[in-house]
C-alpha cells in the first residue's frame, strides 16, 4: 500500500530505519519497509500532497469569484471548484438542481444544518439553489 501523504511517508521511513522509533509508534520495521517500498515506481515521493501548515482548508473568497454571494444562491463557482479540486486532489462537481441522487443526498445532509441556521445564511441559500423540497 503506497503512502498517501508526505507525512505518512516520512513516518514509515523513520519507522523503517529506527527500531526504537518503530517500537514507540507501534509499527514493525518490516511493515514500514514494505509500506515505503510500495511507493517506488508507482507514486513519486515528490508528488505526494503536503499537509497544510495552518490546519485550515482552501482559501476561497467571493471577491475573487470563487464563491457566489448569498444573494445569488451561495455555493462555489466553477473557478472555486477548480481551485479546491487542484489544491486538495478532490473531485467536486457542480450542483444538481434538476434532481437526482446527488441532490437527494445533499438535501438530506444539509437540511438539518439549514434549519438551525439564521435567515440569510449560506446554508439556506444553498438549499434554495439546489431546489431542495421545502425550500
Amino acid at each position: 500500500m503506497p503512502a498517501r501523504t508526505k507525512a505518512q511517508f516520512r513516518l514509515m521511513k523513520a519507522a523503517e530505519h529506527n527500531p526504537a522509533f518503530a517500537k514507540k509508534v507501534g509499527i514493525p520495521s518490516s511493515v514500514a519497509a514494505e509500506y515505503t517500498g510500495s511507493n517506488v515506481g508507482k507514486k513519486a515521493y515528490s508528488k505526494l500532497p503536503e499537509r497544510k501548515k495552518d490546519g485550515g482548508g482552501v482559501n476561497l473568497a467571493v471577491g475573487r469569484g470563487e464563491k457566489m454571494p448569498v444573494e445569488r444562491g451561495a455555493g462555489l463557482t466553477a473557478k472555486g471548484r477548480a481551485k479546491y479540486n487542484r489544491e486538495t486532489g478532490s473531485n467536486l462537481k457542480a450542483p444538481q438542481p434538476q434532481g437526482g441522487p446527488r441532490r437527494d443526498s445533499f438535501c438530506a445532509r444539509m437540511g438539518p444544518v439549514a434549519r438551525k441556521s439564521d435567515e440569510g445564511s449560506r446554508a439556506r441559500a444553498s438549499m434554495k439553489r439546489w431546489n431542495c423540497p421545502g425550500w
